[in-house]
This record gives C-alpha cells, sequence and structure tokens, in this order.
C-alpha cells in the first residue's frame, strides 16, 4: 500500500512527517512557504492516521516512507518531523544514511526511549479513556498535554479534528494491525540535524533534544522557551522562517 500523500513543487525533495497527535495536514501552515522556497514538498499519513487505513498485519512506518520516496523516484531528502514523526526520521536516518540530506526534528521522539514517569502517566490515562469508549475524553486529553499556552482557538480545533480522525481509524483497524519495531544504531546517522525541543513539553522530549547531540555525528540542541510540543501549529510563522534558514544551509552543503 502507498501512504496517502501530497506533493508540491520542485526542487530538492522534503519530506515532512507528521506528528501521532495530527496527520499530514499539520504542516498546512508550513506547505505553501516551502514549496516556494524552491524545495519539492512531500507529507504522507502514516498508516492510522489520516486518509492511510491500518493494514491486516504488522508494518514499519520508516519502511512505508522509504516505499512511498521509491514510488515518487525520490533518491535522497531532506526530513522535517515532529514528535513521532521525529523518531520515525531517525529510524530512517540510521538504516539508509545514504537516503537523508538533513534533518529538523521538532519535539522529536526516540527510537527505544523508555517513557518518563509524566509521559507513561499519559499514555495510561489515553489507555484508560479509549477502553471505556470515551474518546471525545481521549482528544481533549491531547490537545491539554501537547499544545502549550501560544495554541489559539482555531489551531486546537484543528488538532482535536486531526486526534479525532487517528483514533476513528486506529479503533477500526483489522486483527493483525500493529507497528513492528526495529532497532537501529543512531551512530550511522549522518544527515546535519537540528533538534527543536519546546520550554512547555513534557518532559522526555525536552531531554530528547538535549540528548541528539551526543548521539548524532552532527547534531544541534534549540530550545523555544514559548512553545509546547507542537510549536509549527503554535507560532507557524516563527517556525517557518526557523525550517528554512535551517534547510538553507544543511541541505546546499549535503
Amino acid at each position: 500500500m502507498t501512504l496517502a500523500h501530497d506533493t508540491t513543487g520542485d526542487g530538492p525533495a522534503l519530506v515532512l512527517l507528521h506528528s501521532a497527535a495530527c496527520d499530514r495536514r499539520m504542516w498546512d501552515p508550513q506547505w505553501s512557504a516551502l514549496a516556494e522556497a524552491g524545495y519539492r514538498v512531500v507529507r504522507p499519513d502514516f498508516r492510522g492516521f489520516g486518509d492511510s487505513p491500518l493494514p491486516d498485519h504488522r508494518h514499519n512506518d520508516a519502511e512505508d516512507v522509504l516505499d512511498l520516496l521509491d514510488s515518487l523516484g525520490v533518491e535522497r531528502a531532506a526530513l522535517v518531523a515532529s514528535s513521532y514523526g521525529g523518531r520515525v526520521a531517525l529510524e530512517i536516518a540510521a538504516r539508509r544514511p545514504d537516503r537523508v540530506r538533513a534533518m529538523a526534528l521538532l519535539c522529536s521522539g526516540l527510537p527505544g526511549h523508555e517513557p518518563g514517569v509524566e509521559l507513561e502517566a499519559f499514555g495510561d490515562r489515553e489507555d484508560a479513556l479509549l477502553e471505556a469508549g470515551d474518546v471525545e475524553g481521549a482528544v481533549e486529553l491531547n490537545l491539554g498535554t501537547w499544545l502549550g499556552p501560544d495554541a489559539e482557538e482555531a489551531v486546537r480545533e484543528r488538532v482535536r479534528e486531526m486526534q479525532r480522525r487517528s483514533f476513528e481509524v486506529q479503533l477500526a483497524a483489522p486483527r493483525g494491525a500493529g507497528r513492528r519495531p526495529v532497532e537501529v544504531d543512531l551512530t550511522a546517522v549522518k544527515a546535519t540535524c537540528l533538534a527543536v525541543s519546546g520550554g512547555h513539553d513534557v518532559a522526555d522530549f525536552r531531554q530528547i533534544a538535549a540528548r541528539l547531540p551526543e548521539l548524532l555525528t552532527d547534531a544541534r540542541h534549540l530550545e523555544l522557551p514559548w512553545a509546547g510540543h507542537l510549536p509549527s501549529l503554535e507560532r507557524p510563522e516563527v517556525v517557518t522562517e526557523l525550517l528554512l534558514d535551517f534547510l538553507r544551509g544543511a541541505v546546499c552543503a549535503g
């Protein structure tokens, strides 16, 4: 199955990977600006999100993204990724370092990361709400956890819609569906990396961003003191300029 996706623009390939609270629509605020800056922009929905249903077998998101790039004739790309999408980006860059020019990781997850107390408590609460059939309660839990104080009501409604859609797709999953994790060696990553964290985010993600310069050969960390977990939605203009500035140096150099 080819992931549901959009493409626009011409130039070096740039792939946008969404968070687990959203789908590919989270990149709407950056979509046109990145294409106008001279990139061929691709944004997929992972399986279980947006318009990509879950299959009746276990799948691997990194392999799905690589298969999509193969189908589009993209040999090498820069990756911009949010949260869970960052975890997928790191797996791609570790397994196929020849395919990744650069990575901008916004409040990224990390392959093999063991959740801290706060993140584990969130997961337990979300599971309990979904098991009780309270999908709306689970949606609101996610909004309260992931959006920082700068998120306007229109942004909250956008995330609410995307998160609700994700739960609908995942709750309708056929028997046998699930992710197939793969162990990776992050020392294999060669791409230049910008690791961004949010000052109002859950501690796990702030710690991951701060650690990435120690784990990767070419990474730097930047914290946005105003941000929650989804800065590209909370202050889209600021993050768009941040991404364009990083990409101008990293993609041209790569």
